[in-house]
């Protein structure tokens, strides 16, 4: 059987731009795999039409004639053929209400579906990802987002030289500004009222890492999270620099009977036994950037009873909340839905417990994009597509006719086949439960 393989538009988001396959790894896939490659047409996709068509490919309008088709974010429920295997991020492993119309149509249908965010080595690490492109747009519009609350609060900061990621050219671009602003706080200093300014990080993965790498284009010094506790409020530190904190596990939940004493795989295996801590640290932070995993087993890190409280005392330090986890009603409770890039933030007032889009009104600004890499759109589609090249072969010379503990796959990409020929495989059967 010849190998066909598509590569769908993206059209969840009006702003969405990304690919999973660059042209220059589609030529490679062309010339040397002798695989043939349908792109379907696109008005918007970072990589045009014309490029990919001078890599070889057949650009179409129809991909019924591939037989294994990649996309990016979910697809819609009439996309789908019957027999066909289908690699995108599907966004069901959490039993997402939303997405299980569209896993029951592929089980339906009798389709193989692999996840991206499921490929994983031997120790249960992602392989394929876009998170430290999460985390970088995240923090530059997080910076953006500063200046321009600021503003509206009535104070001019050097935050205002940042823009919105997807107004950049360039990652590079991005940096440049951001790097202006460093400058100026160095030359400068903040105003008196905003010192010390604070940035808060929660996790330390791919995405956290992002968000930091361009924190630290600002003049920086990092503290512990004990340090914030003594040193956070402190009037006479200098307003050239910007505090950073790295927050981990166990400065986010304690274990319910044995304060102190934190054991994190224990953490992992029984999160019920644990309550919030973080608490503690958010009235010292001027900007928390939520880049941690997340899901509904564990304790919340900001809740809204939490934020009202802190609000009824006054006008907190705590200004923005760059939540690139972006879970809904999740980790950062006030996070209603996530927010579109021609749309991005939204003000929470504590007390009414209501959202208000744009940077105006009473509250703390929410900063909650849920495409966050479409913003550096090329930057992003090149590392993915070469952290996802060396598994294409595999994906496309798979006989999924067979049964599941015969299918031939590299061993990380079956591991995140979450549906083969219709039917939940064993790692997945919990899902089910929310079909």
């Amino acid at each position: 059987m010849k190998n066909i393989l598509g590569i769908r538009h993206e059209d969840k988001y009006a702003m969405e731009r990304r690919v999973p396959l660059i042209p220059g790894q589609v030529r490679q896939m062309i010339e040397a795999e002798g695989m043939e490659v349908l792109v379907q047409k696109s008005p918007r996709r970072v990589f045009t039409d014309r490029e990919y068509m001078k890599a070889g490919a057949r650009v179409v309008d129809s991909l019924e004639e591939a037989r294994v088709i990649f996309g990016v974010k979910e697809m819609p429920v009439d996309f789908f053929e019957r027999d066909k295997a289908y690699v995108f991020f599907s966004h069901v492993i959490k039993g997402q209400s939303y997405n299980m119309p569209m896993l029951r149509k592929m089980m339906d249908m009798g389709c193989t579906l692999i996840d991206y965010e499921k490929v994983t080595d031997d120790m249960g690490r992602r392989l394929i990802f876009f998170g430290r492109f999460a985390g970088l747009a995240g923090m530059i519009n997080s910076l953006w987002s500063l200046g321009q609350r600021y503003l509206v609060l009535g104070r001019e900061t050097p935050f205002l030289r940042v823009r919105q990621s997807h107004t950049y050219n360039s990652l590079e671009e991005a940096k440049k500004d951001v790097m202006a602003a460093g400058m100026e706080i160095a030359m400068k200093g903040l105003p008196n009222d905003i010192i010390p300014a604070v940035i808060g990080f929660t996790g330390y993965g791919q995405v956290s890492g992002g968000a930091r790498e361009i924190a630290s284009l600002l003049p920086s010094i990092e503290i512990t999270p004990e340090e914030l506790l003594t040193s956070g409020d402190r009037k006479d530190l200098p307003g050239n620099v910007i505090l950073k904190v790295v927050f981990k596990e166990w400065h986010l939940s304690e274990h319910n009977d044995k304060p102190g004493d934190f054991d994190l795989q224990h953490y992992y295996a029984h999160p019920e036994e644990y309550h919030n801590v973080f608490e503690r640290y958010v009235p010292f932070l001027t900007v928390l950037m939520n880049c941690m995993y997340w899901d509904d087993r564990y304790p919340r890190i900001v809740t809204k009873d939490h934020l009202e409280k802190l609000f009824s005392g006054g006008v907190p330090r705590l200004t923005v909340i760059g939540d690139v986890t972006c879970d809904p009603g999740g980790s950062v409770e006030c996070t209603h839905a996530g927010t579109h890039i021609e749309d991005p933030v939204f003000v929470y007032d504590p007390i009414t417990r209501r959202h208000t889009m744009g940077f105006e009104g009473r509250g703390i600004l929410d900063m909650a994009v849920d495409i966050l890499p479409s913003e550096l759109p090329r930057e992003s589609s090149i590392a993915f597509s070469n952290a996802l090249k060396p598994y294409v072969k595999g994906i496309a010379e798979a006989d999924y006719s067979r049964p599941f503990d015969e299918l031939e796959l590299p061993m990380p990409v079956k591991r995140a086949t979450i549906l083969h020929r219709g039917a939940l495989t064993p790692d997945y059967t919990y899902i089910e439960k929310y079909l």
